[in-house]
C-alpha cells in the first residue's frame, strides 16, 4: 500500500521522541532531519520538504511546546497538521452545477496513468449521487481506448458516446455534449487522449476541445507511482492547459507517496480523488486530513466508516447480529460476510485504515492471504444448503464430498470447521462489544457483518 515505508519511518521517528522523559530543541531538530530524510526517500519534491521541515522545527521548538505536559505528542500534532496543509488544507468538492443544467468536464494525461478507467469511476460515483452522466470517447489513437471505455461504461452503468477513430476529437466532444443536451443528461465527461510524453500537438488538441465546448472543469489524471514526475506531468498541463484538480491513480500499490505530498505545494492544484484499486468502485475523494493520519500511522475511521454505512446492509447486519448473540452463525453467514468485506476492498484495505495499523501492513502481508480466504468460500459453496445452515450436520463422509467439490484436501476442510466452531463458540461472548461499535457510528454493523469473516485468513 502507498506510504507503507514512509509511514514506518515516521512511526519510528516519533516512537524515539515519545520514549524521551523530556524534549529538547535539539530532540526535535534530530528528529527533523530523520523527517526530512523520510520525505526525501519517500520522493517528495526537495523545495516541498526543506519548507515543511523548517516550518515544523520552527513551530516545535516554541517555548509552550517544550514546556507543555506532553512535547512529544505535541510535535507530532504540529507534523500531522503541517502534512494537512501541504496536501490541502481542505477537501476540494469536484464543482457541478444545478441539476438542470450541463457540466462538462475534461479527463486529461499521459497514457497509462489510468484516464479512461479513472473517467468511468468518476462517472459511476456521479451516477451513485443521481446525476444523468454521458462518457464521450474522444482518444481516437490508442488502439482499444474507446472499446475500454465502452466496457468501463457498461459496468457502471453509462452511456458512452462515441463517432469511431475516423473523426476529430473535437467534433466528437460537440457532438457529444449535444446528444447529452438532447437526453436529458447533466454531466458531460470527455475522456481525451494522452500520449507516451507530452507534446505540443496533444496540449494544442486539449485546448481546442476546452474553448469549443466551454469546459466547466479540466481534471489532470496523473500516476502515483511515476512520483516527482507525476509533479512535472502536472506543472506542465497546467501551464500549457489549465488544471482545475487532479486525481492520483494507483495509490494503493507500491508507491512511496511523494506526488501526493508534491503536488499542492507546486501546481498550486488541489486532489480532489485518488484511485484506491482497479475495481469501478476504487475511486475515493481525497480528504487531506485523513490522507495524514494514513501517513502517520492514525489510521482512517472516517472513511472505514463511509465504507461500512456504503457497503454493508444494515438489515442483514442485525439479523446476523441476533445470530451472533445466539452461536448460530451460519456458513451462508460467513458467505455474506466474506461479500460484505470485498465491498470494502478486502480484510488488507480495512485493516490499512485501522489505527497504528499503518507501518504493519507489511509484516502482515503473510498472514492476510486473499487466496486462502477465496479457498474457504469454495469449500462453502461445496456444501449444501442445509449443510450451510445447519453446521452440525457436517460428518466425515460428508466432509470428504465438500473436500473433492471444492479441489482441497480433507484436512483443509477439517481445519476450516473446526476454526469455525471455535468462532462460534467466541462471537456468544461478543455481542457487547458489536453494540457499543455501533452506537459509535455504524462500525456494530459491519462487523457484525463481517462475523466469521476475520478467522480465516
Amino acid at each position: 500500500m502507498a506510504f507503507e515505508s514512509l509511514t514506518d519511518k515516521l512511526q519510528n521517528v516519533f516512537r524515539n521522541l515519545r520514549s524521551k522523559g523530556t524534549v529538547t530543541e535539539a530532540d526535535v531538530r534530530a528528529a527533523m532531519r530523520e523527517v526530512k530524510m523520510a520525505l526525501l526517500e519517500a520522493d517528495v519534491n526537495f523545495k516541498v520538504v526543506k519548507k515543511f521541515v523548517n516550518t515544523v522545527q520552527e513551530k516545535a521548538v516554541g517555548q509552550d511546546v517544550m514546556s507543555g505536559l506532553n512535547p512529544a505528542q505535541t510535535v507530532i500534532k504540529i507534523v500531522h497538521d503541517e502534512l494537512v496543509n501541504l496536501m490541502g488544507p481542505d477537501t476540494t468538492e469536484l464543482p457541478l452545477k444545478n441539476a438542470n443544467e450541463m457540466t462538462v468536464i475534461m479527463m486529461i494525461g499521459l497514457q497509462g496513468s489510468g484516464k479512461t478507467t479513472t473517467a468511468a469511476k468518476l462517472a459511476g460515483k456521479l451516477k451513485g449521487r443521481g446525476r444523468k452522466p454521458l462518457l464521450v470517447a474522444c482518444d481516437i489513437y490508442r488502439p482499444g481506448a474507446i472499446e475500454q471505455l465502452q466496457t468501463n461504461g457498461d459496468r457502471v452503468g453509462v452511456e458512452v458516446f462515441s463517432m469511431g477513430d475516423r473523426k476529430k476529437p473535437v467534433d466528437i466532444a460537440k457532438a457529444g455534449v449535444n446528444h447529452a443536451r438532447e437526453n436529458g443528461m447533466n454531466v458531460v465527461l470527455i475522456d481525451t487522449a494522452g500520449r507516451l510524453q507530452i507534446d505540443q500537438d496533444m496540449m494544442d488538441e486539449l485546448v481546442e476541445i476546452r474553448d469549443a465546448v466551454s469546459v466547466d472543469t479540466t481534471l489532470l489524471v496523473v500516476d502515483a507511482m511515476t512520483g516527482q514526475e507525476a509533479v512535472n506531468v502536472a506543472k506542465t498541463f497546467n501551464d500549457q492547459v489549465g488544471v482545475d484538480g487532479v486525481v492520483l491513480t494507483k495509490l494503493d500499490g507500491d508507491t512511496r507517496g511523494g506526488a501526493a505530498l508534491s503536488i499542492r505545494a507546486i501546481c498550486g492544484k488541489p486532489i480532489m480523488y485518488a484511485g484506491m484499486g482497479e475495481k469501478m468502485d476504487d475511486l475515493e475523494q481525497f480528504h487531506p486530513d485523513r490522507m495524514a493520519s494514513r501517513i502517520l500511522g492514525m489510521g482512517d475511521m472516517m472513511s472505514l466508516i463511509e465504507k461500512a454505512q456504503a457497503s454493508v446492509d444494515e438489515e442483514k447486519a442485525r439479523e446476523m447480529e441476533k445470530r451472533v448473540r445466539k452461536a448460530d452463525f451460519t456458513f451462508d453467514d460467513y458467505l455474506t460476510s466474506m461479500e460484505q468485506m470485498r465491498k470494502m476492498g478486502g480484510l488488507s484495505s480495512v485493516l490499512s485504515m485501522l489505527p497504528g495499523m499503518g507501518g504493519k501492513m507489511k509484516d502482515l502481508e503473510g498472514q492476510i492471504d486473499e487466496k486462502q480466504m477465496a479457498r474457504t468460500e469454495a469449500i462453502v459453496h461445496s456444501m449444501t444448503p442445509q449443510e450451510r445452515a445447519n453446521p452440525d450436520l457436517i460428518n466425515m463422509s460428508r466432509k470428504q464430498r465438500i473436500a473433492k467439490g471444492a479441489g482441497v484436501d480433507i484436512s483443509v476442510v477439517n481445519s476450516f470447521i473446526k476454526q469455525f466452531s471455535q468462532t462460534r463458540k467466541l462471537m456468544k461472548q461478543m455481542p457487547g462489544m458489536m453494540k457499543k461499535g455501533r452506537r459509535r457510528g455504524g462500525m456494530g454493523g459491519m462487523f457484525g457483518g463481517f462475523g466469521g469473516g476475520f478467522p480465516f485468513g
